[in-house]
């Protein structure tokens, strides 16, 4: 489908007819003119914003093919396949293709017909690939994922730098740059490493008020993570995040073990493992996946009900963009993260042994605070997260669990007196588990041995627990009043900002600990069918539309969301078509889907009405 003098009508209609949509959302709508004007953009928008439309249309509507950089392989056959849904021709070129293939694609493209071709980076940048497109007709190109490119964000591929290339190479082809995450100073090296400096900028809001956050610190995260699962998500997907691929592999197992269909994803596992767990979350309902931060990149299943952190994440960033990744249909979802004091000591830990020079970890770290900042607020977490990335909530959200359930707090100014003398009685040589020892009066031969049993901090602080005690540790670890000494063995450390609470100059007050198993007594109870808004009566057609679904993406070998996604049949349920031309009313039914799906969908919907 290529066309040439196109106008913003013409676009409208393509959204119309092809996607099903009535209208474009937000920004899309100037953004998509811009492109089909030959003008560059860099684009910010939030996962589940509808990014993927803005270069899409421009590339139906300019001659030519739009070229997409994407960064994953793995995702590029799912996004080739949601296209090729709409009856569009779209393809890809990679590494998993045979010779034939690639040379039948390679042809298909110099022939014009193709309307849409994802290539990796790495490909794109190859001498044969560029000479390749030095013979088609371009549409655009468009940089997917686009803070790859900064090495201050939190994503950095080397190969996305060489990108600047394109706009020496192809200087009348207009050039898209799109992320759902980056910070000011990654905004401005996106522009500057892709030669985008002059492009029209286009930030949306960053809020996605369907999320609710929610942050804790229970004893056991695993039992906590259960208890969540099955208050709010049975039989519903989700991904699990942890730091190392070990905790990936026990977690995923343990979770089997509580009857939850888990699949293990991280970069140590083969190849075709990692590619046969991926296609599986994908391609079926109900499953979990634990993985490392290596999965998940582009992930464009719309019906991920949650996303759980049991690691504290190394920045705001990385934490918008894995939690970003529910709820991408903009039905309700939930992000829930479990941390502790060994993420703190751990993250310290691998910042101060990085590599990196000491510019990049002044940043590492202060973007580690800012994560731990969020973590122990006690005001709104969404305000707070948007003011990050430069958005403004002007009320709190009442969508996140501060707001809904308000922390305690208390005047922790004599036990953080106590905590703090008694790492400097003990010579700032030890642990926080060997010093909650000392305070709360334990004899142990190595207490006994170093003499700490008749220092005058011992046993003072008999009063609190040892969760307690650790949990104030956090705190004060945190705020950056104790350091960890990672040369030596996790020992804890005053800093120049105890000075003042050591000597009652100074105040403290912090979050309560929650006693309990994840937080019970602070729970949000949801109903447990996927949607909210479907009455008790439609839940029968509901059932029977996602049956349907599933046959007809089992037969196509595609994910059920590449045949109708939740929302749209949300949308069917709310207006109960009765023929073609009231099916085409509904959100996400485009001309080609009506004609692929429409009377088998009417069917169902005539039987339970």
């Amino acid at each position: 489908m290529q066309t040439h003098e196109m106008t913003s009508t013409d676009a409208l209609e393509i959204l119309q007819t092809i996607y099903g949509f009535d209208g474009f959302r937000g920004q899309q709508q100037e953004i998509v003119d811009t492109i089909i004007r030959g003008e560059d953009a860099l684009v910010l928008m939030p996962t589940g914003g509808g990014k993927s439309l803005c270069y899409q249309i421009p590339s139906l509507a300019r001659p030519g093919t739009g070229i997409i950089v994407s960064p994953l392989i793995a995702l590029m056959q799912d996004q080739v396949d949601a296209l090729r849904a709409l009856n569009l021709n779209a393809a890809f070129i990679n590494s998993s293709m045979n010779a034939q293939d690639v040379a039948r694609t390679e042809q298909a493209l110099l022939d014009g017909q193709i309307d849409m071709l994802y290539v990796a980076p790495e490909r794109l940048l190859m001498s044969g690939m560029l000479s390749l497109l030095d013979r088609c007709e371009i549409a655009l190109f468009a940089i997917d994922e686009a803070h790859c490119v900064s090495q201050w964000g939190h994503d950095f591929r080397k190969e996305y730098m060489g990108l600047s290339l394109l706009s020496e190479r192809y200087p009348t082809v207009p050039r898209i740059a799109l992320t759902a995450t980056a910070d000011e100073r990654t905004r401005k090296e996106i522009a500057s490493n892709l030669q985008l400096t002059t492009a029209a900028s286009f930030v949306s809001s960053f809020d996605r008020p369907n999320i609710r956050y929610a942050i804790g610190e229970p004893v056991n995260p695993r039992d906590a993570m259960l208890h969540f699962l099955d208050t709010h998500h049975e039989g519903e997907a989700g991904i699990v995040y942890c730091l190392s691929r070990k905790k990936v592999e026990q977690t995923a197992e343990w979770l089997n073990k509580q009857g939850r269909t888990a699949l293990p994803y991280h970069a140590g596992l083969p190849a075709e493992e990692r590619q046969h767990n991926q296609t599986r979350f994908l391609r079926e309902d109900g499953l979990i996946v634990v993985a490392t931060i290596a999965f998940g990149m582009g992930i464009d299943k719309p019906d991920v009900r949650f996303v759980v952190h049991l690691n504290l994440p190394k920045s705001v960033e990385a934490y918008y963009q894995e939690t970003g990744r529910a709820g991408r249909d903009g039905q309700p979802s939930n992000a829930w993260m479990a941390y502790g004091l060994q993420d703190v000591i751990n993250l310290r830990s691998m910042m101060a042994q990085s590599d990196a020079d000491e510019q990049h970890k002044r940043l590492e770290n202060h973007k580690l605070e800012t994560m731990l900042g969020l973590a122990e607020l006690t005001t709104c977490r969404r305000q707070s997260l948007l003011s990050y990335f430069g958005d403004t909530l002007v009320e709190p959200c009442g969508n996140c669990d501060n707001c809904l359930y308000p922390p305690h707090t208390w005047d922790a100014t004599e036990a953080a007196r106590k905590a703090l003398s008694c790492v400097y009685r003990t010579g700032q040589r030890f642990g926080v588990t060997y010093v909650v020892d000392v305070l709360m009066g334990k004899v142990s031969e190595r207490v006994t041995r170093f003499g700490h049993d008749r220092q005058s901090t011992f046993g003072i602080g008999k009063e609190y627990s040892a969760n307690e005690w650790r949990n104030l540790f956090r705190q004060l670890i945190a705020r950056g009043l104790l350091a960890v000494d990672v040369e030596g063995h996790g020992s804890v450390l005053l800093t120049e900002s105890a000075r003042p609470v050591l000597k009652g100059e100074q105040t403290l007050h912090l979050r309560e600990l929650v006693v309990g198993e994840g937080k019970k007594s602070r729970s949000v109870t949801r109903k447990k069918k996927a949607l909210e808004d479907i009455a008790d009566n439609d839940q029968p057609l509901w059932n029977a539309l996602r049956s349907l679904r599933k046959q007809l993406s089992d037969v196509a070998g595609v994910p059920a969301y590449i045949v109708f996604n939740d929302s749209t049949l949300v949308d069917m349920i709310s207006i109960k078509p009765r023929d073609k031309s009231e099916m085409a009313s509904v959100s996400g039914v485009g001309q080609h889907k009506l004609e692929q799906y429409g009377d088998d969908f009417l069917d169902v919907i005539r039987e339970h009405s």
